[in-house]
């Protein structure tokens, strides 16, 4: 009877300790199981589990084992994983974009696991810019009501020659056109909306464009005027007023106000000018007219996992 007291009463220090200050007792027969269970915080069945494990394995029976699951029953598939890394490495793009193209692909998965599998892989962007966030007024928008132009530098020269691309890009349908000059001056710019007007399967009812030489001399040529009641107009401006084109100006300095053309840019040079070298210009002009058709072909998030093309085909 000692030897029982002295086992309920000793403090134990681990888990095996303590469940066989319970079990000790009733396999020597020193107290009931029904007793035991009666002050007993686990209930009867874990003590006649336990008892039965002990007569069975002995102290091994009691070690406690983890309960966790060998395997996840809504686990994904390894091979779904491997397609997001496939694609990521492939196109570079967010995770939204990335599960637009996997439920093309009938594989359906959540964005915010597509992004986990991303940065698990170390495939995130290293260098990444806090941005701030602006509630804008978005204005319900038809196929060529407003247009955003604007002009990017080609990164590498050719044949010691800078050249440009020229952007036009549609901000209800995201549908975008492309074409390379060898200046930006009034006659490209010219020449390029009068393709433009040609080209686009929509009239364009209105241009934005940055406040740059090549469109507007509104604070250069507007200030030398003779007359600054009736000034010199641009000779964008005047191609635009003959084909009945409104054209808007960003405020100096708010390039964010262009932020469809210029977010554009971006994809133009992570996609498109970082994987590939020119040697000819002949060459450049190729590559970009088939990169331009394969963007026109690209999920974007604000036309809801939608392409341009698309949305043209829609409307």
């Amino acid at each position: 009877m000692r030897k029982s007291v002295d086992m309920c009463t000793k403090l134990p220090n681990n888990a095996l300790e303590e469940r066989l200050r319970w079990v000790l007792p009733i396999t020597n027969k020193q107290i009931k199981l029904v007793d035991a269970a009666k002050v007993f915080p686990g209930g009867k069945r874990t003590l006649e589990r336990w008892v039965g494990l002990y007569k069975k394995y002995g102290e091994e029976g009691l070690m406690p084992r983890s309960t966790r699951p060998k395997s996840q029953p809504g686990e994904i598939p390894i091979r779904i994983k491997e397609r997001i890394i496939e694609l990521r490495k492939e196109m570079r793009l967010c995770a939204k974009k990335l599960n637009y193209k996997l439920k093309k692909e009938n594989i359906k998965v959540s964005d915010r696991f597509v992004g986990k599998v991303v940065k698990a892989e170390g495939l995130t962007r290293k260098y990444r810019i806090r941005k701030l966030k602006y509630k804008y007024i978005k204005v319900p928008l038809a196929k060529g009501d407003l247009v955003e132009i604007d002009i990017k530098y080609v990164p590498d020269l050719i044949s010691d020659k800078q050249y440009y691309q020229f952007t036009a890009i549609d901000c209800a349908s995201r549908w975008r056109y492309l074409e390379i000059y060898d200046d930006f001056g009034n006659g490209s710019a010219i020449a390029f909306l009068d393709r433009l007007t040609e080209i686009a399967p929509f009239r364009i009812r209105a241009v934005k464009t940055d406040n740059g030489s090549s469109f507007t001399n509104r604070y250069t040529g507007y200030q030398k005027s003779a007359d600054p009641l009736n000034p010199r107009l641009h000779p964008f401006d005047l191609f635009c007023m003959k084909n009945n084109i409104l054209h808007y100006l960003i405020d100096p300095g708010k390039p964010a106000q262009n932020g469809k053309v210029e977010r554009s840019h971006r994809t133009d040079q992570e996609m498109f000018y970082d994987r590939r070298k020119f040697k000819t210009i002949l060459g450049l002009k190729r590559a970009i007219k088939q990169w331009n058709g394969q963007y026109n072909n690209l999920e974007h998030c604000a036309l809801n996992g939608r392409t341009p093309n698309e949305v043209l085909s829609t409307n």
